[in-house]
């Protein structure tokens, strides 16, 4: 069939102009296309794992100086793309819906996923411990001596756990391992003695070690004595306690533990206290974790469960051989590793000297109740100056300021447990840059203390024991040294990231960084000192993911 054009119009005109339209629709959807602005509009916009998160009472603390509290947080996946108050994020979602096709902006109404979060609750960023030991707080549970008072409860606790352990009752051979005495609390403090494991016969002749609450000690029976045999005179770093014959009295200080021929954690074994703390530490609103002494064996555990994504938090490891030797060509460098992208070693961990409820701590002048100690240097001084030069050349978490006169913010030293400081260092501290952790970055040193980090933010800002009483009366412990709620937060947020290199990331709820937080039972910014310690975990978020409780 064959026709004429309207009147007037050029055949070519009639027939081009649609066609110059479809091709100028089509680059430019080509083009957002490619620079992946408009399939990142879509997916935000349609995708199920897109959802708000808002309060009602603005109960989101968000870490961020340019908005400290808001109403909303919106999710994409892992990632937090938007916070402010509800209408204007809505308003924001809207005007990025008018770029999409019209059967995609019909859908955007229908598809965005609200959650309105209790008004008494609160939502805070990810809560990280920046010091800690994963699998020797799984090791504890198992056989916790940490509610003890006296030998005689130590003792009952062991008859109770080999009664009920029907492997360990019927073979005498095997090891009795526990962790959390502590001799400070006994009606007479003192150390106690390897005879004190043979009394009963129901220990008698089984190979027991016990390690004291710091880890700092372990107290082992006369069984363990006899397989360690013959013992040295002296003990670089550590200390053999001995009684006035000169004979062990089943007491190892420090770097002396390393006798001891406890059989080592298998694979399997290592996996079971992980998930004994990865399961706590979850319950509990921990979303990521400073390990602050994962020797190779234990890097190498890691490493394979952030190969198989199978990491329930994020892991920041500070490595660690026990040698006064270079070791750092035995440990990897890990940059958020692994299938999930959980899994950093960038750090190490070296140790001058030992803890102070083990007489180890280095002082200055004598213990007040043992005038005849001052403390173990467990890495003499030229020794670990010689490895702090040789990890920074190697690029591990250390700084050498005085000769090359480098950036600390590139390198952010940490000095762990950073308890007993003169104002004088303190302050040199301050100057140079140095994170004193216990301090701010907070850290709690579990199994040393709880894993619940509410109680050390309740001591950071009430300076209370959990009773509401201290030292100094109920007003707190020395109380000009309390952190407000804020500081307090934020020390265990984004300081903690910023310890970690990490505060790109993590640390706080802003557009662009992962979306780790945790929702508690109630406003932990507001309430009084003792409901603090009553709050509960309603939910534990990781990249956006609840991997504990329910939102």
């Amino acid at each position: 069939m064959s026709g004429k054009p309207n009147a007037g119009a050029k055949p070519e005109e009639s027939s081009r102009a649609p066609t110059n339209l479809s091709w100028t629709i089509s680059a430019i959807l080509v083009s957002f296309l490619v620079s992946g602005w408009f399939f990142d509009a879509y997916h935000m916009l349609l995708s199920r794992e897109n959802y708000l998160l808002c309060s009602s009472s603005k109960n989101i603390y968000t870490v961020d100086n340019a908005k400290p509290r808001v109403e909303c947080i919106s999710i994409k996946g892992s990632k937090i793309v938007d916070t402010g108050d509800f209408d204007e994020v809505i308003r924001r979602r809207a005007a990025l819906s008018s770029y999409l096709p019209h059967w995609a902006s019909n859908f955007v109404g229908r598809t965005a996923n609200v959650i309105q979060v209790d008004p008494n609750s609160v939502v805070v960023p990810g809560i990280a411990d920046a010091h800690a030991h994963i699998l020797q707080y799984g090791f504890m549970k198992e056989l916790s001596l940490t509610s003890t008072n006296s030998i005689e409860d130590i003792v009952s606790l062991i008859k109770e756990y080999i009664l009920s352990h029907p492997e360990v009752l019927n073979d005498k051979s095997k090891w009795i391992e526990g962790m959390g005495w502590d001799q400070t609390k006994w009606p007479i403090a003192q150390f106690p003695t390897a005879a004190d494991l043979d009394k009963d016969p129901l220990l008698k002749g089984r190979p027991i070690s016990l390690s004291r609450v710091d880890v700092h000690a372990k107290w082992v029976s006369p069984r363990v004595l006899e397989l360690i045999g013959e013992l040295p005179d002296d003990v670089e770093g550590g200390k053999i306690i001995r009684d006035d014959a000169g004979h062990p009295t089943g007491i190892f200080v420090d770097k002396a533990m390393a006798l001891i021929p406890a059989p080592q954690w298998s694979e399997e074994r290592m996996s079971q206290l992980f998930d004994i703390t990865m399961r706590d530490a979850l319950s509990h609103g921990l979303t990521s974790i400073h390990d602050a002494m994962t020797f190779p064996e234990e890097i190498a555990f890691y490493k394979k469960k952030a190969e198989e994504g199978k990491l329930p938090n994020r892991l920041y490891l500070m490595g660690h051989l026990q040698s006064t030797e270079y070791w750092g060509d035995q440990i990897p460098h890990l940059q958020s590793y692994g299938k999930q992208g959980r899994l950093t070693l960038r750090s190490v961990k070296l140790v001058t000297d030992g803890a102070l409820g083990s007489w180890g701590a280095a002082l200055i002048e004598p213990y007040t109740d043992r005038p005849d100690i001052t403390g173990l240097i467990l890495t003499p001084e030229e020794k670990l100056s010689k490895l702090v030069h040789q990890f920074w050349k190697d690029r591990f978490q250390v700084d050498v300021m005085t000769k090359h006169g480098v950036n600390v913010t590139e390198w952010r030293p940490r000095i762990e447990h950073a308890q007993i400081m003169t104002i004088e260092e303190l302050q040199r501290m301050g100057k140079l840059g140095v994170s004193p952790n216990h301090v701010l970055p907070i850290g709690s040193d579990f199994p040393v203390e709880s894993i619940d980090p509410l109680l050390g933010f309740y001591a950071a800002i009430a300076r209370l024991y959990t009773d509401g009483t201290s030292p100094h009366g109920p007003g707190g412990w020395y109380p000009k040294e309390k952190l407000s709620r804020a500081q307090a937060l934020k020390g265990m947020t984004l300081d903690a990231a910023y310890a970690s290199f990490a505060e790109k990331d993590i640390g706080s709820l802003e557009p662009g960084k992962k979306s780790d937080f945790v929702v508690f039972d109630r406003d932990i910014m507001t309430i009084p000192y003792a409901e603090i310690l009553k709050t509960k975990v309603s939910a534990t978020v990781i990249d956006g993911k609840v991997v504990y409780g329910a939102l």
